[in-house]
């Protein structure tokens, strides 16, 4: 029994080490550092903020001639005398990506510098050129002129980056200059709050200045552009986030070339297909992408239509809203692409020219709906009422647009706990449109005799629309 014991324990330091063999555990990133380092910069801003001219505030009204006059104007000029016009400057960090000059940032690194200095891993200094911006990913271009080549680093694939893969940050942390951490990929796909957000998580120590700089793997490919901390001190607490670099390579691509970006537009809005509305739509699966919306564009002229769930797109599955944006985003424009929708139970295939995508934002505006007394009844724990020209008017809604108000919601019902509240604007219900009361009834007695759960309709709230599934348990 102990020789069995002795044996197994073994084994398991045999398999340990073998484990630990293949792993690749580097014994220093020293090498790693010297390879790459000469292409990492510091980068340096310089920014015109203004400010009040002496004299030009807020005075004191003091009779004319009085002795206090010249008290306040003396006064007042030395506590505006540090509103004048200054310099303010930043830090952060960057990477050289070809012998000619380029260098990635982050945009939050350069926004609004009227001047840009960057700062070689040799010491030498060069003013650079602002190339083009993309908010959306926080990316930044920018081009200096140098009389010899200048070393440079690769872009790596970051889909090969795996959860627990080693990675190196490279930048200038809280301005001390060049510094070098270490971690693993902690997760991958990771999203903050921008459309086309693909982050790789890492424990690799990232501060303030380290923006704009870098992520390497192993090999020395830049796989992630260090972007973002999540901290409560704003130090490094082991999360960092670095945009992924294939989402990075297209946007530099783009920068270089035209100065901008130009991303595909199918012209539709849509949302997330949840485990309701999917059984409200009899989906096998809640799976792909509900349009709620098809203005005038590609979409529209393609025959796509409001209720339609997109399940595949040039070729590529649809899992959810987040991952059509960009499938159809990183799709060039002017290209004709498939795409196949679920439309009341059967698969159509649609063929669309992407234009190029163009955001039109919305100003929400609070609803406050007037006491008057309109015919209104009570359903699924809303008060509603048809639309009249007065309600049109307080709504700010068109005139082609039909449906029910809801004028209140109980907070303890489920359409409350879905998101409708007062001033929505029910205009299909059972996905056919409504225009009464009874047209909604009539839609809920539908499904319910059809043996649903759900019950889905679609609402517009600010112009915007949605499709909200609603229980019908109880």
């Amino acid at each position: 029994m102990k020789a069995l014991a002795m044996l197994v324990l073994g084994f398991a330091l045999v398999l340990a080490q073998a484990i630990a063999a293949n792993a690749k555990i580097p014994e220093s990133f020293a090498d790693l550092a010297d390879k790459v380092s000469p292409a990492v910069v510091n980068i340096t801003t310089s920014t015109t903020v203004a400010g009040v001219e002496p004299g030009q505030g807020q005075r004191p009204i003091v009779p004319e001639g009085s002795p206090l006059e010249d008290f306040f104007k003396d006064f007042l000029d030395r506590q505006q005398e540090g509103q004048r016009p200054r310099r303010s400057s930043a830090l952060g960090s960057g990477f050289v990506i070809s012998e000619d000059g380029y260098i990635v940032t982050n945009n939050h690194v350069i926004d609004k510098a009227d001047e840009i200095e960057i700062e070689f891993f040799s010491g030498d200094k060069l003013t650079a050129t602002l190339i083009g911006t993309d908010p959306k990913t926080d990316i930044a271009l920018l081009k200096v002129d140098s009389e010899k080549p200048l070393p440079f680093v690769s872009f790596g694939d970051s889909d090969a980056a795996r959860v627990g893969d080693w990675v190196v940050a490279v930048g200038n942390p809280l301005g001390q200059g060049f510094s070098v951490s270490a971690g693993i990929v902690s997760q991958r796909g990771r999203a903050l709050s921008g459309t086309y957000d693909d982050f790789i998580q890492t424990d690799a120590a990232i501060n303030r200045g380290n923006s704009g700089g870098p992520l390497f793997n192993v090999d020395g490919g830049v796989i992630g552009v260090n972007t973002a901390i999540l901290s409560p001190s704003g130090g490094s607490i082991g999360i960092g986030f670095s945009m992924a670099s294939n989402v990075v390579t297209k946007v530099v691509d783009q920068l270089k070339e035209f100065g901008e970006t130009r991303r595909g537009w199918l012209g539709v809005r849509i949302q997330d297909v949840t485990e309701d509305v999917a059984e409200a739509l009899e989906l096998a699966s809640a799976k792909g992408a509900l349009v709620t919306d098809v203005p005038d564009g590609p979409g529209k002229d393609s025959g796509i239509e409001a209720g339609d769930v997109i399940t595949t797109f040039d070729g590529n599955e649809v899992k959810d809203t987040r991952g059509l944006v960009r499938l159809v985003g990183n799709t060039e424009v002017g290209k004709a692409v498939r795409v196949v929708v679920i439309r009341e139970g059967k698969s159509e295939t649609l063929k669309v020219t992407l234009g190029r995508r163009e955001e039109a934002e919305a100003t929400a505006v609070p609803v406050v709906l007037d006491k008057e007394e309109i015919e209104e009844s009570k359903i699924m724990g809303m008060t509603v009422a048809v639309l009249t020209d007065d309600l049109r008017e307080q709504l700010g809604l068109d005139a082609s647009l039909d449906g029910l108000v809801v004028k209140d919601v109980a907070e303890d019902s489920d359409a409350f706990e879905k998101g409708l509240r007062a001033g929505d604007l029910i205009v299909e219900a059972g996905q056919q449109k409504i225009s009464s009361v009874d047209d909604l009834e009539a839609r809920i007695e539908d499904a319910k005799e059809a043996g649903r759960k759900s019950f889905l309709m679609l609402i517009r709230r600010d112009g915007d629309p949605r499709f909200v599934a609603l229980s019908l348990d109880g």
